[in-house]
């Protein structure tokens, strides 16, 4: 090892740190589908992510303006681009359509395949290759989840589960890329000029659709729609895309695994949902390959 790649290396204080804010942003991203389930009490779909884009994008701009954060350079909007497109628009949107149809304890456990969607994408991207023991422990997690999706159908795929599988690959090029440019610039810096950059977009969206979508407000419908757009939009991958940028990509996706065991908690707290025998098992599975990916040397 180079004199280079050690003052390169993180510590392991750093890592520490890193390995808590990405955990910090999966527990984020646990409450997401309770939340949205809540949102759309008053809301129809595409309101309630035209609407939650639209807040966020508020909270983040101006958080850039506070402090006079720069324009990014222009080399840095294609992979911006990609992170809006995948994180701010095609995974709520599809997520939420998912969810008209899908069981939250259900959407939680497919989205279990995000991890190796998202270390499947970086490697792509970056041309570095895990270990085996890695890939192995991945795809291992990645079986339970597919076999969990066709009990649950009957062995047929249904249409929320290709709604899930394609916010699976959208939202996977998002926090790679996301996550790349978090070691140029901070996390929040990514995620915030993502928001600003969709704002027009969402805020058409959001006049189309509230004049076509009936709006019925509840507590938990504003209280689900306030946590979709502060909490899960905007913090969660504000400490995501932190701790993203200290442990790795491949190392922080597969915190993720334990992501459908913690919404499947809160669909039963929050949403009084009785999850599936398989359900629990599925993600309890899925959790065990955590300690073997976080081990294998990426």
């Amino acid at each position: 090892m180079t004199a280079q790649d050690s003052a390169t290396r993180p510590t392991p204080v750093a890592v520490t740190g890193g390995t808590l804010l990405a955990a910090g942003g999966v527990l984020a991203f646990s409450l997401t589908f309770p939340a949205t389930v809540w949102g759309l009490e008053s809301f129809g779909p595409w309101s309630l992510v035209a609407i939650r884009g639209v807040l966020a994008a508020l909270i983040a701009g101006g958080f850039l303006l506070a402090v006079r954060v720069p324009v990014p350079e222009r080399r840095h909007w294609g992979a911006l681009a990609v992170v809006a497109a995948g994180v701010v628009i095609g995974f709520p949107m599809l997520t939420t359509l998912a969810l008209q149809t899908s069981t939250t304890a259900h959407a939680a456990v497919v989205v279990g395949l995000l991890p190796l969607s998202t270390a499947a994408f970086s490697a792509l991207r970056t041309g570095r290759r895990p270990s085996r023991t890695f890939w192995g422990a991945a795809v291992a997690g990645a079986g339970v989840v597919i076999a969990f999706t066709l009990q649950q159908s009957g062995g047929a795929v249904s249409t929320g589960d290709l709604y899930l599988f394609g916010a699976l690959l959208v939202c996977a090029a998002g926090y790679t890329e996301g996550g790349r440019l978090a070691r140029l610039m901070p996390g929040w810096h990514v995620i915030g000029w993502a928001l600003v950059a969709c704002l027009p977009l969402n805020l058409v969206v959001s006049a189309v659709a509230l004049s076509f979508e009936p709006v019925r407000l509840t507590a938990q419908g504003v209280t689900g729609l306030v946590w979709v757009a502060a909490g899960s939009t905007f913090f969660g991958l504000y400490v995501w895309y932190r701790g993203m940028a200290t442990i790795g990509v491949e190392k922080a996706s597969q915190l993720q695994l334990a992501q459908p065991l913690l919404t499947l908690v809160w669909s039963v707290l929050l949403l009084g949902e009785r999850p599936a025998t398989a359900a629990p098992l599925a993600a309890v599975a899925v959790l065990l390959c955590i300690a073997v990916t976080q081990r294998a040397r990426a």
